[in-house]
């Protein structure tokens, strides 16, 4: 195993993320809602996000990697707001892989202690979503969430650095999960699972987990106000 793991200590939680800019993200679901709508609702899902982070173990323990400036993004003042306290670092890469990796590599700098990752597309997250994810840490050097697209929601870490494996890892593709499943035991780590989440990308997706968010969600007032039913 690569470090101990106090499960009475908290992990700390990073979320990588893009500035929601129309135009920039979710630009599959802008496609049939068009770019302004698809930010609003990714605005909507990072401040879920956000908000289930700071209730799950504080905002002193939450880290936003952030590609993009939120000066630019809908509803970002409000997203800088509901970071307060957070440690935010840009993103640094040329692919999502090598943004990951660099991402971890952040947290592991600034001390000793388990991790927890989601992204912004999981608005239906919980905080007890995010511990149950830290929770196998106590016998595990990793904890990978599956999406039901292939990819992975949460990739929970005894030691962030050991994130360097994930470079190299092709993302968003049927097979990320398996992939990157893989490249964590190539490495020699113990890699447990836990639940598994829709991401948001489609306007099926959406649909889906408006059923799982918990009510007055940020994403399901988003979604609904900018849909037509």
């Amino acid at each position: 195993m690569t470090a101990e793991h106090d499960p009475a200590v908290p992990p700390r939680v990073l979320v990588v993320a893009k500035a929601p800019v129309a135009g920039r993200v979710k630009t599959r679901l802008g496609a049939d809602i068009g770019d302004e709508a698809a930010a609003e609702v990714a605005a909507a899902c990072l401040l879920d996000t956000i908000e289930a982070a700071t209730a799950a173990v504080g905002a002193e323990r939450c880290h936003l990697s952030l590609a993009g400036d939120l000066a630019e993004a809908v509803r970002g003042d409000e997203i800088l707001t509901a970071t307060a306290g957070w440690r935010t670092t840009p993103q640094v890469g040329d692919g999502f892989d090598e943004r990951l990796a660099h991402a971890h590599a952040a947290v592991a700098a600034s001390g000793p202690g388990a991790v927890v990752q989601v992204g912004m597309d999981t608005p239906q997250v919980s905080p007890a979503h995010l511990l149950e994810a830290a929770a196998p840490l106590a016998t595990h050097d990793a904890v990978l969430g599956p999406a039901d697209d292939g990819g992975w929601w949460v990739l929970a870490l005894r030691d962030p650095a050991d994130a360097a494996v994930l470079a190299g890892v092709a993302m968003s593709t049927p097979t990320t999960y398996d992939d990157t499943r893989a490249a964590l035991l190539g490495a020699g780590l113990s890699v447990a699972g836990t639940a598994t989440l829709n991401d948001v990308d489609t306007v099926a997706d959406a649909e889906a987990v408006l059923a799982a968010v918990a009510p007055g969600s940020r994403f399901g007032d988003a979604w609904r106000g900018r849909v037509p039913s």
